[in-house]
């Protein structure tokens, strides 16, 4: 056992398993509160703020609200809040309470927005989107017809008007991405995240259930992962080797007769060996109901939680480039276990964060500790519905 400097931490190493402990409280200290880095970027605890669509915005700009929203979970604890779906593309501004970073004169409102995050000590990353086809689904007065892989008449999961991208269009929308991450790092922000599952443009590209092209970005699973990967390249090229890149992917849609996990495992592994500096596991397409798309409801049990667990354990056994679980964590006990059995380096949580922004400073003080929300998914509700995101049952409550 040794004593580290004058942080009076004392560490004890039985059987390979660190315990650190508080001298001064005499307290162990949960494995969910060691610092790690994701590349070059730091963080003090696990926790992830996982990203969502939030409302906030003002026909793209960051709003006073919206700093007030994020300061509050920099303030609860997280080490790192994934900021979501910002719109790279004039053909992405799905609403406007949607962000955008397709034009330079976004950059002075984020840069507002990481400042009170790094005042009150966490990181920020920028999640970047093309919603693809689900533009028009989430907004039917478009003035563009949405673009998509492939136009298929015969999908019982989306009927929103959409059509085939041209090889130009394609290569447009690469570079925005590139471009879009460049205004990102002048904002401010720590890293971004490529939006890669769900019902956006990248899982379009990903799942062979809406990409039926027959050219070099269809096809095979690495025809049809050539979308991303070109995306990669532009982006490092632009904002050199040190900014750290993640992705947030799909390994498997929600339903029978789509993108497969034998797939998705192996779309993981392609995409960690491109560059992608950390990777978090979730969904691919949704289906018709809550119960097949990534906002599993009532998480009621412990063993209903960490629903997409086993697809992060998997795939964290085969590559190298850190991990973070989603899916319907509550309990402090099972995140710790996913952990210390290195199932996943990060613990990405969404909608207990909406119900309690202070939470993770809440589990450092209590190691039993259960997130209160109860998955009845009214957050997700009222964002259908077009208006900013809160916890109903807080509201009510």
């Amino acid at each position: 056992m040794n004593f580290m400097g004058d942080t009076r931490i004392l560490i004890i190493r039985i059987k390979k398993t660190n315990i650190q402990l508080d001298v001064r409280g005499g307290k162990a200290m949960s494995i969910l509160f060691e610092s790690i880095s994701i590349k070059n970027m730091t963080l003090k605890n696990r926790f992830v703020r996982s990203a969502t669509y939030d409302g906030f915005a003002d026909n793209g700009y960051v709003t006073n609200q919206q700093i007030k929203f994020f300061s509050e979970l920099a303030e609860g604890g997280v080490s790192l809040i994934i900021a979501g779906m910002a719109n790279v593309h004039p053909t992405d501004q799905i609403l406007p309470m949607q962000n955008s970073i397709a034009r330079d004169e976004f950059v002075d409102s984020f840069k507002k927005l990481t400042k009170a995050v790094h005042d009150r000590d966490s990181k920020i990353a920028l999640q970047l989107v093309h919603a693809g086809r689900a533009a028009s689904l989430f907004n039917s007065q478009l003035d563009y017809t949405s673009l998509a892989p492939s136009c298929i008449g015969d999908d019982p999961y989306y009927k929103g008007e959409h059509r085939a991208m041209t090889e130009s269009e394609i290569w447009e929308i690469i570079q925005a991405f590139g471009d879009a991450a460049v205004r990102a790092k002048g904002s401010g922000f720590d890293a971004v995240q490529l939006h890669g599952a769900h019902a956006y443009l990248l899982m379009q590209f990903l799942s062979p259930f809406t990409n039926r092209r027959d050219d070099q970005w269809g096809g095979s699973l690495k025809n049809r992962l050539r979308f991303h990967r070109e995306i990669y390249t532009d982006i490092r090229k632009k904002v050199g080797e040190d900014y750290p890149i993640l992705i947030k992917l799909g390994v498997q849609d929600g339903f029978l007769g789509g993108f497969e996990f034998n797939e998705g495992k192996q779309a993981a592994k392609l995409l960690a060996d491109i560059g992608f500096d950390a990777l978090e596991i979730s969904q691919g397409l949704r289906g018709k109901d809550y119960e097949e798309t990534e906002f599993r409801p009532q998480i009621n049990s412990l063993n209903k939680e960490a629903y997409f667990g086993n697809w992060a354990r998997e795939i964290k056994g085969e590559i190298n480039v850190p991990i973070m679980m989603v899916g319907g964590l509550k309990s402090l006990s099972l995140m710790e276990e996913k952990i210390q059995n290195k199932e996943a380096d990060f613990i990405s949580l969404c909608r207990p964060l909406l119900s309690e922004p202070g939470l993770i400073n809440d589990f450092k003080t209590n190691k039993k500790g259960k997130a209160r929300c109860i998955s009845c998914n009214k957050c997700v509700d009222v964002i259908l519905k077009g208006k900013s995101v809160y916890c109903v049952q807080n509201a009510t409550s």
